[in-house]
């Protein structure tokens, strides 16, 4: 930790980076009941930390690599960071970036005068083309966060929070992606501090740290299951280095799921009129969750804001599943009589609730089925509302946490499939650019008859589609073979009980 601490006392991020302010969070702390403050890291030069790392590792270099240039793998804030960097200091910069890099972050680093090369989709594919390319040009490879020059530089966060912080915080929150910036921050703070807790905050999918310290070595994640919301944390192996310093300083880690984040990034535009990327708001969906569970109250909380570069186009998926993750809206799926009056009794059986989404079909076996969106209070109050309608004899399905139901259903209610075929669903992500959904189809090929197709532009570098197909019960071996040679992650829908009551 002593030797972190001086490297990052001797770190050179005020070059370019600024001092972000330590701001109180009243919103959130009046309902948390708690004294709780962001890091406004979202405030840096490119909206986001990594130019501090990226920074204190490029102006390290000496006079020859630095005519020579550098180099970096990113789809994100860290081109950004080593683009700027690159720029300021006068040197050549080329960034390789995944094919299905939105257009605006690409846009955003050929603006600051790098290099782009688009190769590949997922980071491995970009980082290990940068690297041919660094040993064919002698490029100086700039690694996000398994480096102890970009660690120092991160760590300089941590160093500001202890000097800007009036007494001792109770825990610091970390969002951790490949755990440059946590290693950096549990350094200084648990050398100077060693009381105050330093948590990391991981998307669910994504919890590569977590997983490493349960099993007391680094894993790798599968892609298969690798969380794609939070793309600014979504790295399937901590880093090597972060890993050897998080072991014995991070305190623990915990996990947040999509909505959670959601909420949090509602959260914090509560709060700051600010819009945090998917990563940037992690931390706080992590210390709203501490809270609730450790029950304390009181406490002085600081939690890490780290980046604001989000897509506009994310943000109506954002809004839709923020109420969800802050626990004040349920959806459902109710089973009512199909019969003259039966709507009317059900929305009186609802009363005064805020509606936020009804979607009804009506059904050949004589009952209707109603998709329901309802404002709740809290998780007693949903727990009220689905007893509420059981005691009525209402059939309640609670949809709140059904990834198909939101992604798809809700946009598809009315559809069904005609006669007595058989069909299969399948819920796919494929790498979003121009033309993807064409190749998506083309891979599909012509084997099988879709019986249904939902698709929805999320702004994101991975589209999500929902697909059924003409097969049966004994077509689901060779079409799952079939649809491993096409290379998309997959997963079948046919059991799910929202396709049972509004498409089948």
């Amino acid at each position: 930790m002593e030797k972190y601490v001086k490297k990052i006392l001797a770190s050179r991020v005020y070059d370019v980076a600024e001092e972000t302010p330590l701001q109180v969070a009243a919103n959130l702390s009046r309902r948390l009941d708690n004294a709780v403050q962001l890091k406004r890291e979202d405030m840096q030069p490119v909206f986001s930390f990594k130019i501090r790392g990226a920074y204190n590792k490029i102006v390290g270099l000496d006079d020859e690599a630095r005519a020579r240039g550098v180099i970096a793998a990113s789809a994100g804030n860290h081109a950004q960071g080593v683009a700027f960097a690159a720029r300021t200091l006068g040197l050549k910069s080329v960034i390789v970036m995944g094919r299905n890099t939105p257009s605006i972050k690409v846009d955003a680093v050929r603006n600051l005068g790098a290099r782009v090369v688009l190769h590949g989709d997922a980071y491995d594919e970009a980082a290990a083309h940068a690297a041919e390319l660094a040993d064919q040009h002698g490029y100086s490879f700039v690694h996000p966060y398994d480096d102890v020059d970009v660690i120092a530089g991160q760590g300089t966060v941590g160093m500001e929070i202890v000097n800007q912080h009036q007494g001792l915080p109770h825990a610091i929150f970390v969002p951790v992606g490949g755990g440059g910036l946590i290693a950096g921050i549990a350094a200084y703070v648990k050398y100077l501090m060693p009381r105050t807790r330093v948590i990391g905050v991981e998307a669910e999918g994504s919890a590569c740290l977590a997983a490493a310290l349960a099993a007391g070595r680094r894993v790798r994640l599968p892609f298969e299951s690798l969380d794609l919301f939070a793309d600014g944390v979504s790295v399937a192996q901590i880093g090597k280095e972060p890993f050897k310093v998080a072991r014995s300083a991070v305190d623990e880690v915990i996990t947040a799921t999509t909505d959670e984040i959601c909420g949090a990034i509602k959260d914090l535009f509560d709060d700051t009129r600010s819009i945090a990327e998917p990563a940037g708001a992690l931390a706080v969906a992590g210390l709203k969750k501490y809270v609730q569970r450790e029950g304390i109250a009181g406490e002085k909380l600081v939690a890490v804001v780290s980046g604001a570069n989000v897509n506009f186009d994310r943000l109506r998926h954002i809004s839709e599943r923020a109420e969800l993750g802050e626990a004040r809206e349920v959806i459902l799926g109710v089973t009512i009589p199909e019969q003259i009056g039966s709507f009317l009794r059900f929305c009186r059986t609802l009363g005064k609730r805020a509606v936020s989404e009804f979607n009804y079909r009506y059904s050949r076996d004589g009952d209707a089925h109603v998709y329901v969106g309802l404002q709740v209070s809290a998780r007693d109050d949903r727990d009220r509302v689905l007893a509420q309608l059981d005691d009525a004899g209402y059939a309640v399905y609670d949809m709140t946490d059904n990834e198909a139901a939101k992604l798809h259903v809700r946009h598809m209610v009315g559809g069904r499939t005609l006669g007595a075929k058989q069909e299969l669903l399948y819920r796919f992500e494929f790498p979003e650019r121009p033309g993807a959904l064409l190749r998506f189809l083309a891979g599909l090929g012509g084997e099988w008859n879709i019986t249904m197709f939902h698709y929805r532009n999320h702004g994101a570098a991975w589209g999500r589609v929902l697909v059924g197909f003409e097969a049966g019960p004994r077509d689901r071996g060779p079409l799952s073979r079939y649809l491993k040679k096409i290379g998309y992650r997959y997963w079948e829908e046919t059991d799910n009980p929202a396709y049972e009551l509004f498409l089948r």
